[in-house]
């Protein structure tokens, strides 16, 4: 950020400084997705499944897809990426701990994969958000490789 509080464009090189309303969306669906974390934390439900399947993280991505043309060229279309790839990323690996823990039902092993798998979703989900809502604090965008 330069010393007027905007993203410095020599730094990060995009074409324009996105509107208020964009970071403010941005801002709203990380609220939103850190919502159903805390949901999945103090309910009967797992983190992985409160943030894929709970109307937070939905409204979430939906509100991303539905701005994601607008903060092209901004430092905001970086964020709705990183949002939206987290939210995804999240569904195929709660796929992925469903497919193993079913294949491996019949063995001890198997019990374990959907316990030590949901810790493990949740911690990199929390790890997205948080590291997310850090840099949109800091007007920067997401490094997406």
């Amino acid at each position: 950020m330069n010393e007027n509080g905007l993203v410095d464009q020599e730094q990060y090189p995009l074409r324009k400084q996105p509107p208020k309303n964009l970071v403010t969306i941005a801002w709203i669906v990380y609220v939103l997705q850190a919502l159903s974390v805390v949901i999945g934390a103090f309910s009967g439900v797992t983190i992985a499944n409160a943030f894929i399947f709970g109307w937070p993280s939905i409204v979430g991505v939906i509100l991303n897809y539905v701005k994601r043309k607008e903060a092209e060229g901004t430092y905001i279309a970086t964020h709705f990426t990183w949002q939206i790839t987290t939210f995804w990323w999240a569904v195929a690996l709660v796929v992925i701990v469903w497919v193993l823990s079913l294949a491996l039902a019949f063995l001890v092993v198997g019990l374990l994969i959907p316990n030590i798998g949901y810790i493990a979703i949740a911690i990199w989900v929390v790890y997205r958000i948080v590291r997310g809502w850090l840099n949109l604090n800091d007007g920067k965008p997401m490094v997406l490789k």
